[in-house]
């Protein structure tokens, strides 16, 4: 219900202002079409991504926010834990690796494949990307795809590395498709 109303506040400003032409002037006679406008949600705590097929009713996209989506599966603070508790998780082998660097699999990830699954199953042409640190880590963007993510956005110096893993993610796809 939340997403509904807050997509009628943004719809009702749309109206408001859909008297506007359809297309606007950038000088010299040249005109360009104004863009259409989405309306998305962020999916960041784990009772969104298991309401993802209600919340898919009301979005055009999801954008998985998979720093705070971690810090909420795992109850902890990334500040807080980062530089004590990690190492010691590590070491002790609590963690195979940092969970906010590469995504969890079996928690975070999991969220992300049942929220892809039901949104795509409530609205099948909803576009779900993911935003965040793991939006530039190879083993994180194999998870992304296998579930059927759109796209992946990160910090620039992490684009090579991301359309990389995006790229051998799809062939190892292909390969397996072909088996």
């Amino acid at each position: 219900e939340e997403l509904a109303l807050a997509r009628s506040w943004v719809e009702s400003v749309l109206v408001e202002h859909s008297t506007r032409p359809k297309t606007k002037s950038i000088g010299r006679g040249k005109k360009v079409a104004r863009p259409k406008v989405t309306i998305g949600t962020m999916i960041e705590t784990p009772r969104a991504a298991l309401c993802a097929n209600e919340l898919a009713e009301y979005a055009d996209f999801f954008s998985f926010g998979t720093n705070d989506l971690t810090q909420m599966t795992f109850g902890f603070s990334r500040d807080d834990v980062e530089s004590r508790m990690m190492p010691a998780y590590l070491e002790a082998g609590l963690l195979k690796r940092n969970p906010f660097e590469t995504i969890d699999q079996t928690g975070v990830g999991e969220l992300v494949e049942i929220a892809a699954k039901r949104g795509r199953k409530a609205k099948r042409g909803i576009k779900l990307g993911v935003c965040g640190e793991h939006g530039g880590d190879p083993e994180s963007i194999a998870l992304f795809y296998r579930a059927g993510l759109d796209y992946v956005s990160c910090s620039p110096y992490r684009v090579p590395i991301a359309r990389l893993a995006a790229a051998q993610s799809v062939i190892g796809g292909l390969k397996t498709e072909t088996k």
